[in-house]
């Protein structure tokens, strides 16, 4: 079971820098008041809670489909579409296109480079793609389904949306009614279900199954973790403490950024889901904290030397791998050159975990708060659990900082403006904006 180590973030073990005990106690009816918003399901968007309840025989028919027939399976998303899928992609099948089969691509960002790579190296006749969108008129996804569409339609003719699932709302949408009229297979995003709390939805899970992972190990380790979270004794909830912790760390240190540093390479974008999750569900009426991500041991020689020794602004959050299912021995050749032979004999896994808490404790030596989650290992279950973890602690999180941790309005008005530009009905107003914000901008150019 996934457990959280808080010591580093307490002033009995760092020092003055640390959160007073006290401090955590007077924090326990407010924690209480947001769990029983949880427990009594009191947003509608808290339906994440229960997806590890759903039946998902129909993603595995999908996805069984998708391995007999298809070479390449190729996702259309953005946010948590995309990064939910890739987290699962790299921490369950590392290298996976030069392993197995079918090949995973993944094109959320609208590059046309990208997309041009994608082109060169993927066989159409044998592609099913995976459009996820829940209203379908996301600019990003629509612009590549389009372009999808078009190439599908000339090489399979009117067989074409048998080579489409989409991933949209269960009843209506741009999408949703096009996959109607085309014939393509459907799987709903329920209407409770944002999407960057839709990791563990079809969002996710039609690619688990589709890379080989049995996806009821993911949502058992969800249950479970849930399970473990759902007393409103902060001292029991790890989710619960994890966001108290930097909530309290953010109000009354001013410590508002949050670095992820997860000690394995195939968790690296997993920390780049968190940092989505994070940022757009916290950062809202001038208040938040910003998370970014890194991967241990890597950043140590990159960005520890802020951390030791730049501004008191953050918080460090460690994971920690217990078994990482293979290992290797470091062989004992130069023997008499000293600044190698210490090494012989010792493991890969022994010395990244040496490195990972030789760090956590430069850090508390020199007063620098930081946490560590302990993931017993990288499996579709321990998986399942860190992802409903970081859920779970980003919903009390807001509900805690009393914003709604659902919603995302600073970033309608980007999509607006790129409606404008693009000549959506209904936003000519804002391509006006656009266009006086040039002649503005013109003067400033050197």
């Amino acid at each position: 079971m996934l457990e959280l180590n808080f010591a580093n973030m307490m002033e009995e073990v760092i020092g003055v820098r640390g959160i007073n005990v006290k401090v955590l106690e007077s924090l326990k009816v407010q924690v209480q008041e947001e769990h029983r918003l949880i427990s009594e399901r009191k947003l509608p968007e808290l339906e994440f809670l229960e997806l590890p309840n759903r039946d998902i025989s129909e993603i595995k028919k999908f996805a069984q489909e998708i391995r007999k027939d298809s070479d390449h399976f190729l996702i259309l998303g953005i946010g948590g579409s995309a990064l939910g899928p890739r987290a699962i992609l790299e921490a369950l099948s590392p290298l996976h296109n030069l392993r197995k089969t079918p090949k995973v691509f993944i094109y959320d960002n609208v590059d046309p480079r990208t997309l041009d790579g994608i082109f060169s190296v993927i066989d159409l006749k044998r592609t099913t793609v995976n459009v996820i969108s829940k209203s379908g008129s996301t600019a990003e996804t629509a612009a590549g389904f389009m372009l999808l569409w078009e190439k599908m339609k000339d090489i399979h003719g009117k067989e074409a949306g048998k080579r489409f699932i989409a991933t949209t709302d269960p009843a209506s949408g741009t999408l949703r009614k096009i996959a109607a009229e085309n014939g393509m297979r459907t799987l709903p995003i329920e209407k409770g279900i944002g999407g960057r709390f839709s990791v563990l939805s079809p969002v996710g899970l039609l690619l688990a199954e589709v890379i080989g992972t049995d996806s009821s190990h993911l949502l058992k380790g969800a249950g479970d973790i849930h399970e473990k979270c759902s007393t409103y004794e902060l001292w029991q909830n790890p989710a619960y403490m994890f966001g108290t912790l930097l909530y309290i760390m953010n109000g009354e240190e001013k410590r508002n950024i949050n670095a992820m540093i997860p000690y394995a390479d195939s968790l690296k974008f997993l920390s780049e889901w968190f940092c989505q999750l994070w940022a757009e569900s916290l950062g809202k009426n001038g208040m938040g904290m910003t998370p970014y991500p890194s991967v241990g041991t890597t950043d140590q020689h990159s960005q520890l030397q802020l951390w030791m020794e730049g501004p008191e602004d953050k918080v460090v959050i460690f994971l920690r791998i217990g078994d990482y299912g293979v290992d290797f021995t470091i062989p004992a050749v130069f023997e008499g050159v000293d600044g190698m032979s210490y090494l012989s004999g010792h493991s890969i896994s022994e010395l990244i975990k040496a490195e990972e808490e030789s760090t956590e404790l430069a850090l508390a030596k020199r007063g620098k708060p930081n946490m560590t989650i302990h993931l017993p290992s990288i499996d579709a279950y321990h998986l399942g659990q860190l992802l409903q973890f970081f859920e779970i602690a980003t919903a009390f999180t807001g509900l805690l900082m009393k914003i709604n941790p659902f919603n995302q309005p600073g970033v309608e008005e980007g999509k607006n403006f790129t409606y404008g530009m693009m000549g959506k009905k209904g936003f000519e107003t804002k391509k006006s904006e656009v266009e006086e914000a040039r002649e503005k901008k013109a003067c400033w150019k050197i």
